[in-house]
């Protein structure tokens, strides 16, 4: 049987449907020093992971017969792919499966900047009462600037429908997806028209800081800032700046450059994140958006079905 290493925590649905058919070694509590010494001593064929550790070269080699590896999630930034591919190890994702989670998130962000929903929380639970404070803006007749229209994306244009927006969206590796609900524009038209803007790409070289001063400065005054790829594309201190300026009235983000904030060592970037957290008008969720109940047995049966096709087995026949 084909032996497969998984050192990340998955759906129950994923170890069940393994049972008898694959070898598994489930090291799901290992640490992430661990990982290497794991490859090599058990040397099997196909690894699952989700974030636990950067899947680099030496990695990879440490396992001799490796296949395939398989990431529970949308990213593929924590696997070294270009070594992957000239090595013949085939890796894949499972960005389908918590679109929908993303998507719904990036909403209840949204709602919650313009509706100030968090601050007159906050507040009625401390005995305050500011009506006026916490007047909201609307939704209605704004136009929503999507970056990125893979899998995220195009589910937050599908959950936007309703709210009578105008959907413009971007993407620099995809055409030809315009329909009646989204107008498929260039990166400048997108900047100077949207009145909010939600990132939804991942990370590569190009998209490092792709929110910087640069690109804020082609944006109108007073634009909502979503981010729910990686933190890393969008610049902090960029976003503090124009903050400060009035040029951004809202942000929110899942994501951060590094997570917990706590431990990053870069301490402009620190500082600037704490001094946006002690505004009303920033939302922050520890990179939770995918992750629902739902999603995440569906990442497990994504996984478990695109493995099987590796195998050429039908999942109906097990």
């Amino acid at each position: 049987m084909p032996k497969i290493l998984l050192i990340d925590d998955f759906h129950e649905y994923l170890h069940q449907s393994m049972q008898g058919k694959f070898e598994v070694i489930d090291c799901r509590d290992c640490t992430p020093s661990e990982v290497g010494s794991l490859l090599h001593l058990h040397q099997p064929e196909g690894l699952f992971v989700r974030s636990k550790v950067f899947i680099d070269k030496e990695l990879m080699v440490a396992s001799s017969g490796l296949k395939w590896i398989g990431r529970g999630g949308a990213g593929m930034d924590n696997i070294d792919e270009v070594s992957a591919q000239e090595m013949g190890i085939v890796c894949f994702n499972t960005g389908e499966a918590n679109s929908d989670a993303v998507g719904e998130h990036t909403l209840s962000m949204l709602l919650g900047l313009l509706t100030r929903l968090l601050k007159a929380n906050s507040e009625v639970k401390t005995g305050i009462w500011d009506r006026e404070g916490n007047r909201g803006t609307e939704l209605k007749g704004k136009t929503v600037g999507i970056v990125g229209y893979g899998n995220t994306g195009s589910a937050v244009a599908q959950k936007l429908r309703g709210f009578g927006v105008e959907i413009l969206a971007y993407d620099k590796y995809k055409t030809g997806f315009g329909n009646q609900w989204v107008s498929e524009v260039s990166e400048a038209e997108l900047l100077s028209k949207s009145d909010v803007i939600s990132l939804h790409i991942p990370l590569t070289t190009e998209t490092r800081n792709w929110i910087n001063k640069s690109r804020l400065d082609q944006c109108k005054m007073g634009i909502y800032l979503l981010n729910l790829s990686r933190g890393m594309t969008v610049d902090l201190l960029a976003v503090e700046e124009a903050i400060e300026r009035g040029q951004i009235l809202g942000f929110a983000t899942d994501v951060l450059p590094v997570e917990p904030p706590w431990k990053d060592l870069d301490e402009n970037r620190k500082r600037a994140f704490e001094r946006l957290m002690e505004l009303n008008h920033t939302i922050f969720s520890p990179h939770v958006g995918g992750w629902t109940v739902e999603s995440y047995r569906k990442i497990s049966i994504i996984l478990f079905d695109k493995m099987l096709k590796l195998y050429d087995i039908d999942s109906n026949f097990l």
